[in-house]
């Protein structure tokens, strides 16, 4: 009876464990002038070969709409991401999974809050898909590599 207890609650752990996988928002931070990292984040991204098609202002969208939801709470010194694609992995993951589209564009943020405004971060969400083919998780992986390399190279990480 209790080898059975302890059966059941190790599996359903493992299983909870399993389901909730890795975090879908993956940050890196390091202390610097935000603008000195948004600058490393555009040269990290075109360093691989990719164009920036969008540049947006997050913070700048939070704080002007701040009045029409009821909060002038300040969030940000600064937010701003960088939307891109790279037609060799976005094709492999759509040629995987038409389904994939929905991966694209990439995004990468950076942000410096007002709470730490010594500390910048850059963000990004992971594409990955429990529900994909082997192909697609592979290209999706890849996806990923790729996104992790820029974010990471962004704040002077190997």
């Amino acid at each position: 009876m209790l080898r059975t207890l302890v059966l059941a609650t190790l599996t359903a752990f493992c299983t909870l464990a399993i389901a909730a996988g890795p975090a879908p928002v993956v940050t890196y931070s390091k202390n610097a002038k935000f603008e000195d990292v948004r600058d490393d984040l555009k040269t990290a991204i075109e360093n691989k070969g990719l164009v920036i098609d969008y540049q947006s202002h997050i913070n700048t969208m939070i704080e002007r709409t701040g009045k029409d939801v009821g909060s002038s709470r300040k969030l940000y010194v600064d937010a701003q991401a960088f939307v891109f694609c790279s037609a060799s992995l976005s094709r492999k993951a759509m040629e995987a999974d038409p389904a994939n589209v929905a991966m694209c564009p990439y995004a990468i943020t950076v942000y410096t809050t007002i709470q730490q405004p010594d500390r910048t971060h850059v963000a990004y969400r992971r594409t990955s898909r429990p529900d994909g083919s082997a192909a697609s998780k592979a290209a999706l992986k890849e996806v990923d590599g790729m996104l992790d390399g820029i974010a990471r190279s962004a704040v002077g990480l190997k």
